[in-house]
């Protein structure tokens, strides 16, 4: 027994499985843990996040997610991390996600901003359109973070929370839940704060004609009320022309208002133009009450939509704007 296990050793699958074993080691002690990431890694990610947006949503955004986090939590242990999500040890992860998903929004979409002026220095609640995929609020933060360095904290649906393994990314990305509490806290630090009031009732029953599906919902400006923060409308031209969903139905609204979760298919990845445009910020009026404030920054969100965008919506139309450099952004 004791001769065939010397044998065993002494093959090549063994010494190659040795020499594995040494690698992964010396990976879990960061000794070429960092050469690895900016040389392997980092394209790999660039390249799912290509396909999966593309081609997988909404999951294939769960599965970057998960390699996003994968590469936080070595970053977390290398540097010894505890817990404070704020630490400037975070700034470097946070900066090459940011990069990466600003430079995917340039390839795929030509993405622009329009408007940046018009986000204040402190606290504000940004509100915007909830297209049938929020690719283009996930390039605005991330733009807008490589650009200044500020950090939009987001209001993402439980679900995402339900997803084990992926807190760590939702964290450092900035996703909070929708609780006014958490909101609350979060202006009171003196961030910026995105929410979609639509949700995902306007993800499934919004059309090409991008009218807002908003319902009664009044929370968010109970926040910018009781936070004394302004509100800057935002919406981005040719969203739904990038995605789309289908199976719009009494049928399918009827389970939502029953059941509050459901996701209509989508089909799309068409590389159309997306310019987001940021309006004059709403401020702080104490004699507005929630229902007045919702409307007001519903109607500011569809006088941009009215200026910037064609209705009702066309892809082949959005896909000849990436060649047009001769548009005016008024």
């Amino acid at each position: 027994m004791n001769e065939k296990k010397a044998t065993m050793l002494n093959t090549p699958e063994y010494e190659s499985m040795t020499w594995f074993l040494h690698m992964l080691k010396d990976w879990i002690i960061f000794g070429y843990l960092e050469d690895f990431v900016n040389s392997v890694l980092q394209p790999l990610l660039l390249l799912l996040a290509f396909f999966l947006l593309i081609y997988c949503l909404p999951s294939g955004i769960v599965l970057v997610c998960y390699a996003c986090t994968f590469c936080l939590y070595i970053w977390k242990k290398k540097y010894n991390i505890k817990g404070d999500i704020y630490n400037e040890l975070w700034n470097k992860p946070r900066q090459r996600i940011a990069n990466l998903v600003a430079l995917c929004g340039k390839i795929l979409h030509g993405y622009e901003i329009i408007g940046m002026e018009n986000i204040p220095e402190g606290p504000g609640l940004i509100v915007y359109y909830h297209g049938a995929v929020v690719l283009d609020y996930v390039f605005f933060i991330a733009t807008l973070y490589g650009k200044t360095g500020r950090i939009i904290h987001s209001v993402v649906h439980c679900f995402f929370y339900l997803v084990p393994g992926i807190k760590l990314c939702l964290d450092i990305v900035g996703c909070i839940e929708g609780k006014q509490t958490f909101c609350a806290d979060i202006l009171k630090r003196g961030y910026l704060l995105g929410i979609a009031p639509g949700g995902l009732r306007e993800q499934n029953f919004s059309n090409e004609n991008y009218n807002l599906e908003w319902s009664t919902h009044t929370g968010f400006a109970k926040v910018a009320l009781k936070n004394k923060v302004p509100i800057i409308p935002m919406f981005t031209e040719n969203i739904r022309e990038a995605y789309r969903t289908v199976g719009n139905t009494r049928l399918s609204k009827w389970l939502y208002e029953h059941f509050r979760f459901i996701v209509l298919p989508m089909y799309g990845g068409f590389p159309v133009k997306l310019r987001t445009y940021i309006g004059e910020p709403i401020p702080y009026d104490p004699n507005l009450t929630a229902s007045e404030l919702a409307e007001k920054t519903k109607i500011a969100i569809e006088n941009l939509r009215d200026r910037h965008q064609k209705l009702p919506g066309n892809i082949f139309r959005a896909l000849l704007e990436r060649f047009d450099k001769n548009k005016k952004d008024a």
